[in-house]
């Protein structure tokens, strides 16, 4: 099990761009992952909640790790969402993954069955026995239902079997105590916050990197950010976050579709307007915005600088 990691920096969790019958878009896939690439991102993470993990079978989620390690073609690390609703199923996606060739691998709480914090330890030792990629932590309670203990994280951080976590609880305060037991423990984690609007704050209290689903619409932002931090220019930090806060308006502007679609599916259809992906199509049962909310996602690029 691995004990060290180097990741750190922006590494945006990308979409996963379909075709109209559902299938991977390859051309839109590498698009997407080279605009990432040139805007300097540190990292990628694919099949997260942003690339629709959930809702992906097992030979898309194998294609959709092949192609990011092939087009990447080892210039940035490339993490994999390793999600399922038990560890056995788990520890079969993290095999998937270690044969894609991926750096890292990303897994929740078991899902579906409720679990104690004992059973979830214990989960994640069984995921990391299952090959060396080093393992970070998802936390996730709006999917997941179950909030990630901070003791066990750190713990499990300190004796190898987790690398790192990703948090996407919303919870800041928890974040910060998470942040100050890991720096009292010899900082044995690497922790990204996943909170898009308030990174510069994050990373001021000491957080490794982020891990924006926004960041598939504007990685340069958040390298600009991230830059702006790691120089402690803190005021052109916050200067960027308040851009990058402006731009997150996209998400709220769908109405009357679940919080997954109107998320993902701005995210989607910026990339679409911005000429990134082919078409903005969701899986099913998730449909793709149209109509007027276009038109008001393409105001906010057009004031945010994109367009």
């Amino acid at each position: 099990m691995p004990t060290t990691t180097t990741f750190s920096g922006v590494i945006p969790p990308v979409v996963t761009p379909l075709t109209a019958d559902g299938e991977l878009d390859r051309a839109s896939f590498e698009r997407l992952i080279t605009s990432q690439l040139d805007a300097g991102v540190h990292g990628l993470f694919v099949l997260g909640s942003s690339g629709e993990v959930a809702y992906l079978d097992d030979a898309r989620r194998s294609q959709v790790m092949e192609a990011a390690v092939e087009i990447t073609a080892g210039r940035v690390p490339v993490m994999a969402g390793v999600i399922d609703i038990s560890t056995r199923r788990v520890e079969d996606q993290v095999r998937r993954a270690a044969d894609a060739g991926v750096d890292a691998v990303v897994a929740t709480a078991p899902l579906y069955i409720r679990t104690n914090d004992d059973e979830i330890e214990r989960h994640f030792r069984g995921v990391a026995a299952a090959s060396d990629l080093p393992l970070f932590a998802y936390d996730v309670p709006v999917c997941v239902h179950s909030k990630l203990d901070l003791g066990m994280l750190v713990r499990l951080g300190s004796e190898g079997v987790i690398a790192g976590v990703k948090d996407s609880s919303g919870d800041d305060v928890g974040f910060r105590r998470l942040v100050a037991a890991n720096r009292a423990a010899g900082s044995p984690l690497r922790l990204f916050t996943g909170h898009e609007v308030v990174v510069d704050g994050m990373l001021l209290l000491g957080a490794d990197g982020v891990v924006p689903g926004l960041g598939n619409v504007d990685p340069a932002g958040y390298v600009r950010l991230w830059d702006a931090a790691q120089a402690g220019d803190w005021a052109a930090a916050r200067d960027e976050q308040d851009r990058l806060a402006a731009l997150f308006e996209i998400v709220f502007q769908p109405r009357g579709y679940s919080g997954g679609a109107s998320g993902l599916g701005a995210f989607k259809t910026s990339l679409q307007l911005l000429g990134v992906i082919g078409s903005n199509v969701m899986t099913t049962p998730a449909p793709a915005l149209e109509g007027e909310v276009v038109d008001q996602i393409k105001v906010i690029l057009a004031e945010a600088g994109l367009l």
